[in-house]
């Protein structure tokens, strides 16, 4: 079995909490879904908002999607400029046998312009 690590993220449209919690379990779900993969999988969530996102913390809609093991972490990227705004990023690391090459990152909304790419 090998360590893997997934990313993702997503955007909202407003500071809302609503918004944020219906983004981040998109988000989430569609990594789990699109991974093959249940929380028994998944080693640990590290959740990550652009500074202008304080509404909600975006591992709560984890844990209201079943993530009661696992441990989550929330954090703010860098306020750089030039960054897109609105942002919910993740990393998920993972138990899994399947190689590096099929792992699929998963990039919703208007995040799909960080990482043309591999978005889908």
């Amino acid at each position: 079995m090998a360590v893997r690590a997934l990313r993702g993220a997503t955007q909202v449209d407003a500071d809302e909490r609503d918004q944020i919690l219906e983004a981040t379990t998109e988000l989430v779900t569609e990594v789990m879904r699109r991974n093959g993969l249940s929380t028994d999988d998944v080693i640990s969530v590290i959740f990550t908002t652009t500074p202008d996102l304080n509404a909600e913390f975006p591992a709560l809609a984890a844990r209201k999607l079943g993530f009661h093991e696992v441990p989550l972490l929330c954090a703010s990227e860098l306020d750089v400029p030039h960054a897109l705004p609105r942002v919910i990023r993740l990393m998920a690391h993972i138990e899994t046998d399947r190689p590096r090459s099929e792992m699929q990152h998963v990039y919703l909304r208007g995040a799909t312009a960080l990482r043309l790419d591999i978005a889908q």
